[in-house]
C-alpha cells in the first residue's frame, strides 16, 4: 500500500494545526456557525442529530493493521467504543467532541490517515474495487489510479468549489464491485486489440433523487492521457454545472440537460487545451505509486488444512460457501469479514473487532485490510491452509457471520438514528428483516439477494440498485417505506422500478414476508436466483403479493 512521503506527512500536519485553529476560533465565538461550517466540512467535520460526527478518509478502502489498530483506540479514545464503516470506503465516528476532533485529526496523522474532503462540494474520497490486488478476474490493480487520483485531487485549486459534491470509482477486473457506474467519473480499466492498458470512462451516474445510470464517454482512453481528460470533464462541469439548485447540480443532470454528445464534444475540445500544457506524470511521482501496490510475497505451499477442517465442521463449511471468493493465487484465498451479525447494526465494528481484525491482518494477511462498499471488512490474501485459525478468532470475536451475498447481509445508511438529512430509520428496519428471517431459517433457500436500506431521498444506502431496495421517508409526520424491485449494481447496472405505495414501519416486515415469499413460490428451481426470477417474469407478480387487496379489488 501507499506509505505517506515528506510532503504528504508536512500536508497534512499542516492541515491538522490549520483546523484546530480554527476550531478553537468557534469555540470562542470568533467564527460563527455559518463561517465555520465551509471549513469543518472540508475536514470531514459534520453536525448531526445528536452531536459531530468525522468522516475518516480510507483511500480506495486499503488499510493495514497499524491503522485499524488505530481506528480502535480512537473509537475507545474519543467516541463511544465503535466505529461505522460506510458506502464510501470510509469510517464515521458519530460522538466525537468538537474540542477534541483537532486531536483526532493528529492520532490519525500518526498512522497516515485524515478526513480532507470526506464531505464539501469538492473530488471526494476515491474508491475502487475491495477485492483490488487479489482477485481472480482482475487483469490491473486498480489501486495506483486510485492512488494517482488523489494525490492529484486532493486540494485541488480549481476543483475546491464545484457545483456539487464529485465521486470518482476505478475498477480493474471483469465483474464491477465498485458500483463504477454509480458514480460522476467512473473508469474501468481495459486493454485495447493492441494490448494496451488504458480506461473506459463513464460520466454522469449517481443515485438519489435522480438515480441515472453512467454513460460511457470515451470507450478507451490511454493511461497517459487520463489526468488532462479529467480535468477536462472537471473544467467542463465547473463552469456548465448548474449553481442555482443543490438537486439539480450534479453532472447527471448536466448530462441529461446538455445531452452526451454536446457533452462529449465541449470535454474534448477543453481536453484539446489540457493535454496541450500537460507535461505528463513525472516518474518521480509514478513509479513510487506503482512500486507501493507491488504483490505480497506468497508462499505456495499446499496443505490439507482446511480440508479436513471442512470434513468435520458444518459451520465452518456454511462460512466458507459463503464468505471466501477467489484469489489470482490459487494457494490463497480473499476473506469477507461481515459486519452484519443479525441484529446487529450494518457496518458497525466495535474496537475490540477492530483490533481482531488488525491482528489477523498482521498473522496471516500480509497486513492487508480493505473496506468494501457493502460495509463489510475484507482480508485479501489468506492462505487457504490458514483458514480454520482465521475462523476460529473470527467465531470467538463475533465476526464469522455466514452471510455473504444473502438476506442478511444488507447495507443501511445511518438514517433518522443519527443522520441530520434522514426521514426514516434504516437500522431498525435491517435488524427487523434480518432477525425475522433468521427466525424462519430460509436465508440460505433463499439464496443471493442484495436487500439496501436508505433513510433519506439521498439514498446513501444504494437502495437503487438493490434486487430489494427499501426507502425511508416522511408523509404527514409518519414514516413510510417505499420497496424497488429489480435493481442491479454491476457492471451491468440497473436503476430498480417503485414497485407502488409505501408503507407504515409496522407494515415493511410483512410486505417483505410476502415478496420473498412469492419468489419462492414462482421461481424455476432452487438455482433461480430472486433477480433472475424478477427479470423473466417482470414486477407483476411481485406487486400482487405486496399489494394483494389491491389486487383483488382491480380483479373484481
Amino acid at each position: 500500500m501507499y506509505i505517506y512521503n515528506d510532503f504528504d506527512e508536512e500536508f497534512v500536519r499542516n492541515r491538522v494545526d490549520q483546523f484546530r485553529d480554527q476550531i478553537n476560533r468557534r469555540i470562542s465565538g470568533a467564527l460563527t456557525e455559518d463561517e465555520f461550517k465551509p471549513l469543518r466540512l472540508m475536514n470531514g467535520l459534520y453536525l448531526q442529530l445528536h452531536a459531530y460526527m468525522l468522516r475518516v478518509a480510507v483511500p480506495y478502502g486499503t488499510l493495514n493493521g497499524r491503522q485499524m489498530r488505530q481506528l480502535a483506540y480512537i473509537a475507545d479514545r474519543w467516541d463511544k467504543g465503535y466505529g461505522h464503516f460506510t458506502t464510501r470506503q470510509n469510517i464515521q465516528y458519530n460522538w466525537p467532541k468538537l474540542n477534541e476532533v483537532a486531536d483526532i485529526l493528529e492520532a490519525l496523522a500518526d498512522v497516515e490517515m485524515h478526513a480532507i474532503q470526506t464531505s464539501g462540494n469538492c473530488i471526494r474520497n476515491v474508491t475502487a474495487d475491495h477485492f483490488a490486488g487479489a482477485s481472480a478476474d482482475e487483469f490491473e490493480d486498480p489501486r495506483p489510479t486510485a492512488e494517482l487520483l488523489r494525490q492529484w485531487s486532493t486540494d485541488h485549486p480549481e476543483f475546491t468549489y464545484l457545483p456539487r459534491k464529485f465521486k470518482i470509482a476505478v475498477s480493474g477486473a471483469a465483474h464491477d464491485r465498485a458500483v463504477v457506474r454509480a458514480h460522476d467519473i467512473g473508469l474501468y480499466l481495459r486493454r485495447n486489440d493492441a494490448g494496451e492498458a488504458g480506461y473506459e470512462v463513464v460520466i454522469g451516474g449517481g443515485l438519489g433523487r435522480t438515480p441515472m445510470v453512467g454513460k460511457t464517454v470515451q470507450e478507451f482512453l490511454p493511461k497517459a492521457d487520463l489526468l488532462p481528460y479529467l480535468e477536462a470533464v472537471l473544467k467542463v462541469y465547473n463552469l456548465k454545472g448548474r449553481r442555482d439548485n443543490k438537486y439539480k447540480a450534479r453532472i447527471k443532470i448536466l448530462v441529461q440537460e446538455t445531452g452526451l454528445d454536446v457533452l462529449k464534444a465541449r470535454i474534448d475540445a477543453q481536453f484539446v487545451i489540457c493535454k496541450a500544457s500537460f507535461k505528463g506524470v513525472p516518474d518521480s511521482i509514478l513509479a513510487p505509486i506503482e512500486a507501493a501496490f507491488a504483490p505480497p510475497v506468497f508462499n505456495n505451499t499446499r496443505s490439507a488444512a482446511l480440508d479436513d477442517a471442512l470434513s468435520n465442521d458444518p459451520l465452518l463449511q456454511s462460512w466458507v460457501d459463503t464468505n471466501l471468493a477467489a484469489h489470482k493465487n490459487p494457494a490463497y484465498t480473499i476473506v469477507t469479514v461481515s459486519l452484519k451479525a443479525v441484529g446487529q447494526t450494518p457496518g458497525d465494528a466495535s474496537s475490540d473487532q477492530m483490533r481482531v481484525l488488525a491482528a489477523l491482518a498482521e498473522d496471516f494477511g500480509h497486513d492487508e485490510l480493505r473496506v468494501s462498499h457493502e460495509q463489510n471488512i475484507i482480508l485479501p490474501h489468506i492462505r487457504r491452509a490458514d483458514i480454520p485459525q482465521v475462523y476460529a478468532r473470527l467465531r470467538e470475536a463475533g465476526l464469522a457471520t455466514a452471510n455473504i451475498g444473502l438476506l442478511s447481509d444488507i447495507i443501511a445508511c445511518p438514517g433518522m438514528d443519527y443522520c441530520a438529512l434522514a426521514t426514516a430509520r434504516s437500522i431498525p428496519v435491517a435488524k427487523e428483516i434480518a432477525v425475522r428471517f433468521n427466525e424462519l431459517k430460509l436465508e440460505q433457500d433463499i439464496g443471493p439477494l442484495k436487500i439496501k436500506i436508505s433513510g433519506c431521498i439521498n439514498a446513501c444506502g444504494h437502495h437503487h440498485v438493490a434486487h430489494i431496495g427499501i426507502l425511508g421517508l416522511e408523509k404527514k409526520g409518519v414514516e413510510s417505506y417505499q420497496i424497488t424491485l429489480g435493481g442491479d449494481a454491476t457492471q451491468n447496472m440497473v436503476v430498480g422500478k417503485r414497485a407502488g405505495p409505501g408503507f407504515a414501519a409496522d407494515e415493511i416486515l410483512p410486505a417483505m414476508e410476502r415478496l420473498i415469499g412469492a419468489y419462492l413460490d414462482i421461481r424455476e428451481d432452487n438455482s433461480e436466483t430472486f433477480l433472475d426470477t424478477f427479470r423473466r417474469l417482470g414486477d407483476a407478480p411481485f406487486k400482487a403479493a405486496l399489494y394483494p387487496v389491491e389486487e383483488a379489488k382491480n380483479a373484481a
